[in-house]
């Protein structure tokens, strides 16, 4: 009987050291952060303007 071709202890796709994960995890989290502060610096901005920035010139 044939084998199948792949091996099923082998793990699928690619491995990543513990180096890898956790500087993916440092990225993730720096991008988080920034992603965040510019969240709150946009709502800060929206409630220094008022409700100015409703009433605009078309």
């Amino acid at each position: 009987m044939a084998q199948p071709m792949d091996d099923r202890n082998e793990p699928q796709g690619i491995v990543l050291t513990e180096q890898q994960k956790r500087r993916r995890r440092e990225r993730s989290l720096a991008i988080a952060w920034t992603l965040g502060i510019l969240v709150l610096l946009f709502f800060a901005v929206t409630l220094v303007k008022g409700p100015a920035v409703l009433q605009r010139p078309l």
